[in-house]
């Protein structure tokens, strides 16, 4: 059966945009507007971050916007509370959540699987999900409930590794674009990170692959664009949030520097 993120890919092709905001800021009731004005003003892909106290892969902006969400009240309840509807206002973009294995653990991961179904959700990112927990304990479950695992490669991931995330999935694959966290520089010489696409490339995957870290504004989105169906876009939004007293209106701007 397809899903909606193999559909987006099928639909468009090359130069997707997968945009990342976290749940619940720059205020608790901003989600869903979010959704919204992002589909609206061109993005192809929606990535949730649900808020956690000690978020390993992300870079200070992600981090300062996720204690803001959790002081917002922001949760994994309150998070499928909002979600509850989007399909009749957003029914075809792809709304993947992205997020740590701590919470959904805390929440039961039958019920995360069930609710993140129910509100139509089509993704989920767990980039702490060990791969060989996710095969023996949790694949049947993500199946059950119609949900695609993303799974993270980066320029360490083995050849052998790959293979085994491409044939584990039916979404796209997260390619890392260097070492470090989400929204820092990329200090990777220009050289060595495209040896490393081009590598992924040659090895005719199953699966599209979409490019995240680094990625800020339309020359490095356009760039990344080169080497793979799209990119991920994240801290660069929530810098554009910040402080905004209209959200929806600050995140469509933003899209459409991007995309324009």
């Amino acid at each position: 059966m397809q899903n909606r993120i193999q559909q987006a890919f099928q639909k468009k092709g090359k130069g997707l945009l997968n945009v990342y905001f976290t749940a619940g800021y720059p205020s608790l009731h901003d989600t869903v507007p979010l959704i919204k004005s992002l589909t609206q003003a061109g993005a192809d892909l929606i990535e949730i971050g649900m808020p956690f106290s000690d978020p390993l892969a992300d870079g200070p902006v992600i981090q300062a916007s996720s204690t803001a969400a959790l002081q917002n009240g922001m949760n994994m309840r309150v998070l499928f509370q909002q979600l509850e509807g989007i399909r009749q206002e957003v029914p075809e973009a792809p709304i993947l959540l992205m997020g740590y294995l701590n919470p959904v653990m805390q929440f039961g991961v039958e019920n995360f699987c069930r609710e993140a179904a129910a509100a139509g959700v089509d993704g989920v990112i767990l980039p702490d999900l060990p791969l060989d927990d996710y095969v023996a304990e949790y694949q049947d479950m993500f199946r059950r409930y119609n949900l695609r695992p993303v799974f993270l490669i980066t320029p360490q991931t083995a050849p052998e590794r790959i293979r085994r995330i491409d044939e584990l999935t039916d979404s796209f694959l997260y390619l890392v674009s260097g070492p470090g966290t989400t929204g820092g520089a990329n200090t990777q010489a220009e050289g060595v990170q495209e040896a490393y696409f081009q590598r992924i490339e040659a090895m005719n995957l199953r699966n599209p692959r979409l490019i995240g870290f680094g990625i800020g504004d339309k020359a490095s989105f356009q760039r990344a664009c080169q080497y793979a169906e799209g990119a991920i876009i994240g801290s660069a939004l929530i810098r554009a949030l910040e402080g905004t007293d209209d959200a929806p209106a600050a995140a469509a701007r933003f899209v459409s520097s991007v995309l324009k």
